[in-house]
């Protein structure tokens, strides 16, 4: 991985099979939880050459090379580290709560 802008959610991964870079967006990272990869880390990746952001390729799927890639929908049986528990508490009239 060349770059990864966290602030941006978007980085560069360089490879043999993508001169030039490959634009890579954090909505194509393969990872449970928040959507990052690290700049410096070794990552696997498919892509595709429509271009994007003045690059010839940009990912279809990014993940790090010592992961396996966990995709939208499938179940995460790892450790996340970290859990939360919203609970929702409403006072008054409830029946006055609408939504679209």
């Amino acid at each position: 991985m060349r770059v990864w802008d966290e602030g941006e959610g978007w980085g560069v991964i360089d490879s043999e099979a993508t001169p030039g870079g490959c634009w890579t967006h954090y909505s194509s990272v393969a990872v449970a939880g928040y959507k990052v990869l690290q700049a410096g880390a070794e990552v696997r990746f498919t892509f595709e050459s429509p271009g994007q952001d003045g690059f010839s390729f940009r990912t279809v799927e990014a993940w790090p090379a010592d992961q396996e890639p966990v995709r939208e929908g499938q179940e995460y049986t790892g450790t996340l580290g970290a859990s939360c528990v919203l609970t929702l508490t409403f006072d008054g009239d409830t029946d006055a709560v609408t939504g679209p």
